[in-house]
């Protein structure tokens, strides 16, 4: 079987994200019969139809978007290929690097790291996505060549085929509920969509003083508000309590509270490079604010 060239794979990558081969052309500066014949000699050398065409467009295969993501990882490959052969220099780390987090852990220690980053690599150039952590999550950002590196949660989903995943630090949950409550156990329970994870599950399972979510809301700032508001009470992972707002107090939820795992993922061919191995160091190196558990081990 003859190999992808790199003007191949940058054609499937176009049409999956334009879903139309016109689009595609007109992106990649092409005409669209030079398009289509990408596409027929890609799926001709793979054997597999990686588009259906219909009137809506082209739309991806299963085989498509297996083949697509996988595309984004190889041109993301050959574009640090570039880059690290001009460094010429060991210490010397430039050209983007791009961290997929979600929201806690970006607010929290994506500063510290990013600030250590600048000063220690100015020819770096990070680029952060906000991502939730439901469904495919930061990680499948790294699985789909989204990302070349994913601050996430540790769970069966980040230990799929062709991704590293390294713990950082273990999260306690605790919970908060309005200040001054004589029983905040009580009280309604106000939730979001990224909460209780399978980490999670078991603990929560055995609590049979935790109602049914009342409010279910998409994000873990709009719980605190609203449980500074008096509304109700929450559960939540430490990180997410930082920076609370007046009104909400913390509990602890006893001697062996929730936790759940927060580390890193990539790709092997990724976490060898410079840049990502660069933005690795910082993580290990950063501090960890109260209720987080170092899990130093390598990776």
């Amino acid at each position: 079987m003859t190999d992808l060239a790199p003007q191949e794979l940058r054609v499937l990558v176009a049409v999956e994200r334009e879903r139309s081969f016109t689009a595609a052309a007109a992106a990649l500066g092409m005409t669209q019969s030079a398009v289509s014949h990408a596409v027929r000699a890609g799926e001709r050398k793979l054997g597999a139809v990686l588009f259906e065409r219909g009137r809506s467009g082209a739309t991806p295969t299963a085989a498509g978007t297996r083949v697509v993501a996988q595309a984004r990882q190889v041109l993301r490959l050959l574009e640090l290929m570039r880059t690290e052969a001009r460094e010429g220099e060991p210490e010397r780390v430039a050209g983007p690097v791009r961290i997929a987090a979600f929201r806690s852990v970006a607010a929290q220690l994506l500063p510290t790291v990013l600030a250590r980053l600048a000063e220690r690599h100015p020819e770096l150039s990070p680029q952060v996505r906000i991502v939730r952590e439901i469904g495919r999550g930061t990680a499948g950002e790294v699985a789909d060549g989204h990302a070349d590196l994913g601050l996430a949660t540790m769970d069966e989903t980040t230990t799929r085929p062709g991704l590293v995943a390294v713990p950082l630090f273990a999260e306690s949950y605790a919970l908060a509920h309005p200040v001054g409550h004589p029983a905040p156990r009580t009280l309604p329970l106000v939730d979001w969509d990224e909460n209780c994870g399978s980490y999670t599950r078991s603990w929560w399972h055995g609590q049979d003083w935790i109602p049914q979510a009342t409010i279910n809301v998409a994000d873990d700032t709009v719980v605190l508000s609203l449980v500074a508001q008096g509304i109700g009470m929450a559960i939540m992972p430490r990180l997410a309590l930082l920076g609370a707002p007046d009104g909400l107090a913390v509990t602890d939820l006893g001697p062996e509270p929730p936790s759940r795992l927060v580390g890193y993922v990539s790709t092997p061919a990724l976490a060898r490079t410079a840049t990502v191995r660069a933005v690795i160091r910082e993580l290990r190196a950063v501090p960890l604010p109260p209720g987080l558990t170092p899990k130093r081990q390598g990776g």
